[in-house]
């Protein structure tokens, strides 16, 4: 329950294929949080269907935001201001997200925020969860960190050990990664960011999900490839490792997705189309540390360009287990390299990131309020 004299920000998150709504104090807190995935249902398509997507986020979005009320313990009277994902995202989804938002700020006579979701994304590091706590990786060591301290009462955190209370410093590097973007930004604030890096193809989460496709490994591709890779050979496949060695900042995927997916085939061919266990494990760790080579390995370039110390890694894809172990690895040769992982409930997309980021924007006047369209290309 929140502190009766306690404010907080309603997100809602609509920009995909989960619908999320969350409450978050100013202080960075999260109060409340509600997702509906429709993981499963898209699974039986190979990827999102954006009408069937908008069509189910109709239904979802306004019970979310009732049962995060409720949760919380929150009438509207405490409710600051509305937030909403204005874009990047698929149209019609960020539309019933902006569309339902609207309505609950005039009714109740809230300010509306719009939100930059792969910003929101970046923010995610400033939030402390309700569940966990942060990972921070330095010289080899993980910790458990959180940027403010938790709830007294002990129901809004459980982590063992205790998590020190720590945040990046300013300014970073953030790289976001995802199914629909692979991005690296220079953040001197939570409103003063800039592209640093973009993919020019395939976003990286988009080639796991494409190479599982091809390997019969089902969607979405991401964990099923990380899970597969645990005690697989990341050497017994020669993959390339997409735009290494080269002065470009950019990433690409396509090369490795396509290289990936014509040893799939090669591999399904000599196996009647059924892979052994061993051989997927083989497959999935090799094109995992193909990607996660790229990934670390251009955000830690940036990093070291700029002078700083801190990256900050965001998106689905920053919840990869290859990842991770990579970056522990890195660090121990990096003195004072520090590599910053939100919680995973922070990780793929999430209202609460939407919520907290709004308090650290400038709502929008009334007439701009009721003017608010989708930005499906939005950018940093």
């Amino acid at each position: 329950m929140a502190e009766a004299n306690e404010h907080v920000i309603l997100g809602i998150e609509s920009s995909c294929d989960e619908t999320a709504a969350a409450l978050v104090t100013r202080e960075g807190r999260v109060r409340a949080e509600a997702l509906a995935s429709q993981v499963d249902l898209h699974a039986q398509f190979g990827g999102v269907v954006p009408e069937v997507a908008a069509r189910i986020h109709i239904q979802a979005c306004l019970p979310l935001v009732h049962q995060v009320l409720e949760e919380a313990g929150v009438g509207w009277e405490r409710v600051e201001a509305v937030a909403v994902t204005q874009g990047p995202g698929l149209i019609g989804c960020l539309l019933v997200g902006i569309e339902t938002a609207k309505a609950l700020a005039w009714l109740h006579r809230c300010p509306l925020v719009a939100v930059n979701h792969l910003a929101a994304h970046v923010y995610s590091i400033y939030l402390t969860p309700r569940q966990g706590a942060h990972l921070l990786i330095k010289a080899g060591n993980e910790s458990n960190v959180v940027p403010v301290a938790p709830d007294p009462a002990g129901s809004s955190l459980s982590a063992e050990p205790a998590p020190v209370i720590a945040r990046p410093a300013l300014p970073h590097v953030g790289l976001i990664v995802s199914g629909g973007h692979t991005s690296l930004v220079w953040v001197e604030g939570p409103d003063r960011m800039s592209t640093i890096a973009q993919t020019r193809d395939d976003a990286a989460g988009e080639a796991f999900d494409k190479v599982a496709r091809a390997a019969g490994l089902g969607y979405p591709g991401g964990p099923a490839i990380d899970r597969l890779a645990e005690g697989g050979d990341p050497r017994a496949f020669d993959l390339p490792i997409p735009m290494m060695g080269r002065d470009q900042p950019d990433f690409s995927f396509s090369g490795l997705k396509t290289a990936a997916g014509r040893e799939a085939e090669r591999l399904k061919a000599q196996y009647d189309g059924r892979l052994p266990e061993a051989v997927q494990r083989d497959f999935c760790a090799s094109f995992q540390e193909a990607a996660v080579e790229s990934l670390l390995g251009k955000s830690l370039e940036a990093a070291r360009g700029r002078g700083v110390h801190d990256l900050v890694v965001t998106g689905g894809v920053a919840c990869n287990r290859g990842l991770r172990r990579r970056a522990r690895e890195l660090t121990r040769s990096r003195p004072g390299l520090r590599v910053w992982f939100p919680h995973p409930s922070l990780c793929t997309d999430n209202a609460a990131m939407i919520a907290g980021l709004a308090w650290q924007l400038q709502p929008l006047s009334p007439s701009d309020a009721l003017r608010l369209n989708a930005d499906p290309g939005m950018g940093i």
